[in-house]
């Protein structure tokens, strides 16, 4: 199976599940970072034109965020629990994909919409708090899911939970501000 980058899950080393999350009632439209403009798509964690990162696909579902990743035998720290930078890169992406989400919802861009509809904003970390509260295991899927505390035009703060089988091993909280222009078309 082919993604929209042309790579199959297999060149990526990505679980199926994880590149090419099924539809459901839960997730109408598409991923956020899929909305995201060509010139800044490029993120490690996020970017849908990076054929070597995460590829992190981000959600509504309801008033939430929700991603899910199937981390890899090669994300490890420790034999059987997952590399915490793994789980700070999952948080910061899921946190400024949610930024991006917020802010196009309040300027009327709702993923799914139809072509031609103006690109989400891109946001950029201003910050990044990570609580690791118990070990993750390496295998199961994670569900990471977010909530917006703070919104204004420019500044987006998000708490993130990183869940294991159920069980939140890390929390975090993403501030994220609206790119800088000078950063986009490099």
């Amino acid at each position: 199976m082919r993604g929209r980058c042309g790579a199959s899950c297999h060149d990526h080393g990505l679980a199926l599940m994880t590149h090419h999350r099924s539809q459901s009632a839960a997730d109408t439209g598409g991923a956020f970072q899929d909305h995201y403009p060509d010139d800044v798509a490029h993120c490690f964690g996020c970017g849908r034109l990076n054929p070597h990162g995460h590829q992190l696909k981000s959600y509504w579902e309801g008033e939430e965020t929700v991603a899910r990743f199937t981390p890899q035998p090669y994300h490890t720290a420790i034999p059987g629990y997952v590399y915490g930078g793994l789980i700070a890169s999952l948080i910061d992406c899921h946190g400024t994909g949610t930024a991006a989400a917020v802010a196009a919802r309040r300027d009327g861009i709702e993923p799914g919409a139809e072509e031609g509809t103006a690109p989400f904003p891109r946001f950029v970390t201003a910050a990044l708090e990570v609580s690791y509260l118990a070990p993750t295991p390496l295998g199961p899927a994670l569900e990471l899911r977010g909530k917006v505390v703070q919104d204004s035009e420019r500044k987006v703060t998000t708490e993130v939970t990183v869940s294991a089988k159920g069980e939140i091993t890390a929390r975090g909280r993403v501030v994220a501000v609206r790119m800088p222009e000078h950063m986009a078309g490099r």
